[in-house]
This record gives C-alpha cells, structure tokens and sequence, in this order.
C-alpha cells in the first residue's frame, strides 16, 4: 500500500493474493476521499481449455475438464456431461443421476470445507493463515479437516480417486457402487453432519462487518430440491431461463486488467452466483435439518450481507451431509453403469451448482462426436464483477480507515467469494492488423 498526500491520492495495493486459488491481486484507488477504482487483477495465465477441446471425442470431456480444477473437479465433470448429452437428446436420471447427486455432495463438502476453515476464518479471526489459527483453535481446524476427509471419501468412493475421478462418463459411470459399498460410509457421513451442525453455529459467532448489498441473485431452481446438478437458471429479478438461453442472457467481455473474462447480465450489469444466491431463492428447498440449524444460527430466510457467506457455506455443508444419507438410504443399484449414447451432429448445453456458483458448458459437435467448438463459463467469471463492487462499497464505507485495516478487509471482502481464480483464466482472442 502506498499514499501519496500531495497529490491526496491513496493507492491499495496487494500484488499476491493470499487464501485464495489461483494467481490474483487486489488495485484500490481514492483521490480526494472518494474512491477511484477497485478492481481485481487477475493474471493467472490463460489455461487453453476450450481451445485443447476442439477435435477431441466427446467421451475424453469429462477427465479432460476434470482438470481445470482440482477443487471442483466434479462440476466440471457433470456440466460437461449434462451439455454432451443434451446433445445427444439423452436425459440420466434415477439411480444414476441420484450417484451423480451424490458425488456432488462430497464436493461441495471438500470445497466448502477447505474454505470455510482453511481460508476464511482467519479473516474473522485475525490471523494470517489456517497453521497460525491453530495455536489458538486447533480443535476447530481439527474438526474442518475431518469434515473435509468425509467429503473426499464420499468421491473416492464413487469416482475411483478425490482428485480428478476416473469413474465419471458422459451417460452415467464406468462402475456403480453396490448397496453395501456404500453402507459403511453412512456412518461416517451423520457423524461428519453432526460435526457440520456445530460448524454452523461456530461460524455464526463470528464477528460479521455490517454490509449489505442489492444485487441480482442467480442460481438453478429446481422444484422439490435445493439445486445441485439440474434446474433452470432463476434470479430475484425474474430471470428463469433453460440453459440454451443462457448466451442470449449473459455476456462475457474481456477487461484490460484481467486473464478472466467479465460476465454481466444483458442491461442489467453485475449478479451474484454462488451459495448467497443458492440460499437465498431456495431457502425453503433445504432439508428441514438445515433450515433448523440456520435459523439457530440467526440466519433468515434471506441473507444479502456477503460476510456472512461463510455461515451459508456451512449450512450447505451440512444439507450435503443430510442428502448424501437420504440418497444413500433409498439407493438401488442400476442395472446398468451407463445409458448408451448415439453420436449426432449438434449442439448441447448444460450448467450444474459448482460449490462456487453455477458452471455453465456449452459443445458443439459433428457426427462422430468430435468437438467442434466449445464454450465454459465459471462462476468466479460471473462473479467478477460483483466482487468489485462489493470492494467499491466497502471502501467508501472504510475510506478514513488506517491502511492495514482497509487492506484486510478489502482482502476478506474477495474472500467471501472463494473465487477460483484458476477456473476463471480463458484464452482470450487476440486481433492481428497488418498494414
């Protein structure tokens, strides 16, 4: 940070980034006690991944885009699946599609977790990292690596391994776990839900800024269940679209300061994707075990304070827990791994709940099933945006503060999005002139 008082400007500046995943920096500018410019840098290199895709079969998508990300692996692998197979005029559901719910769940759990105790309770707590948090708090970062564990079992199980699964196919698995497979697991899974019940209530006494923002919520909405891998696209301002609209509704643009492409409703500007969103339309689709630990915790129906995103991200923890068991209880094994599929020439769209918001794929393809182009949207793209006006608002509202504290909290403020910084980066197009 720097400030330079004859020209009465303040520079905030964080070059890296830290409890985050990927590669970003932080650029405030005030001039004359009114903020200039807040912005996030992301200069994580571009990663090629649409690019890489054309030309390859449709069936190496899943571990291809499995590895874009080593946290949520498995979103990328299910919303390149449901875009394939929309494609094919394919639909996976009972058993299977319950499997692919239930791995979900373990992701959301793994992410949640690593966030929740990892990377953003020292914020709250004031200090620099979750090894130094627990001199103080060891039983509570204990506790989040055990609730974390659970959730990687939950996809070593069903995926082979809890990085990267090798189980997952367009169409379903390469195998299904038996009935009794999965039997010893549930166990495991109430007493890590037992644990995530706490957690709600923990991150619930933590000291929260006073910080609200009106912005347009946007998640998937799917009647009878909190959304996870099917829906439409929904939002508090009447958006409700399928996922072949979502292009005609979203527009990415690419920003000078940034390797991560800007996504902004069409004439509306900023949304929000991600668990606030989630909550916030679909509060009454959670099971009553969350709804209760929720409300406990002093969390109404609707929460708009992006600092309290932490306690959200518990209460989702703990849904994933108590839905892991329902689907494992009700489980009958499928005849089959996978539905069979008929390559044809078209185009096929899908999107699913990553942990950090909605992931939306799009492929299209030629008669053998070859990639001809291919389109993916993360959240932290989408979210860009409204993380920088979330910076905006806090710093006016902090502009007098001391220049440590303004730094932190801006930095606590992107924070509250878990961005992935390492999903966001794209190839962006360049334009060659030669005279």
């Amino acid at each position: 940070m720097s400030a330079t008082d004859g020209e009465r400007t303040r520079t905030i500046r964080t070059d890296v980034l830290a409890r985050v995943e990927g590669e970003g920096a932080l650029h405030v500018r005030l001039r004359d006690g009114e903020v200039v410019e807040a912005r996030l840098e992301i200069f994580e290199p571009p990663r090629f991944f649409e690019a890489f895709l054309r030309g390859r079969s449709f069936d190496e998508v899943p571990d291809i885009t499995s590895r874009i990300c080593g946290i949520c692996p498995v979103a990328y692998q299910m919303s390149s699946s449901r875009a394939i197979e929309d494609a094919f005029g394919v639909e996976v559901d009972g058993p299977l599609r319950d499997l692919r719910r239930l791995i979900y769940c373990g992701e959301w759990v793994e992410s949640h977790a690593l966030h929740v105790f990892m990377l953003h309770a020292p914020d709250f707590l004031g200090y620099e990292s979750a090894i130094a948090m627990a001199q103080d708090h060891r039983g509570v970062v204990e506790q989040g690596l055990a609730i974390k564990k659970a959730g990687n079992e939950l996809i070593t199980l069903i995926g082979g391994r809890e990085v990267h699964p090798i189980n997952v196919r367009v169409g379903g698995f390469y195998r299904v776990p038996t009935k009794r497979e999965l039997a010893p697991l549930r166990e495991r899974l109430l007493w890590a839900g037992e644990s995530a019940r706490e957690a709600v209530a923990w991150t619930a006494q933590l000291p929260f800024p006073d910080f609200e923002r009106d912005v347009e919520l946007v998640s998937m909405s799917e009647p009878g269940e909190y959304p996870i891998d099917r829906g439409r696209l929904v939002s508090n301002r009447g958006l409700d679209i399928a996922p072949p609209e979502f292009e005609e509704h979203v527009i990415e643009e690419h920003l000078e300061h940034s390797n991560a492409l800007y996504a902004r409703m069409r004439g509306r500007g900023a949304y929000l994707a991600g668990p606030l969103a989630r909550y916030n339309l679909n509060f009454e689709r959670l099971s009553p075990l969350a709804q209760e630990a929720a409300r406990e915790a002093g969390l109404e129906s609707e929460c708009r304070n992006p600092f309290q995103s932490i306690v959200v991200r518990a209460v989702e923890v703990l849904y994933a827990f108590d839905e892991a068991v329902r689907i494992i209880d009700a489980y009958e094994r499928p005849d089959r791994p996978a539905i069979a599929l008929e390559p044809r020439a078209a185009t096929g769209y899908g999107w699913t709940e990553a942990p950090r918001g909605v992931l939306y794929h799009s492929y299209a393809l030629d008669d053998a099933g070859k990639i001809l182009k291919a389109k993916i949207v993360p959240p932290t793209s989408q979210n860009q945006k409204s993380i920088e006006e979330d910076l905006f608002g806090v710093v006016k509202e902090m502009i007098d503060a001391p220049e440590e504290e303004l730094q932190l909290r801006c930095e606590q403020a992107i924070r509250n999005y878990d961005p992935c910084i390492s999903c966001a980066t794209h190839f962006l197009r360049i334009d060659v002139e030669r005279e």
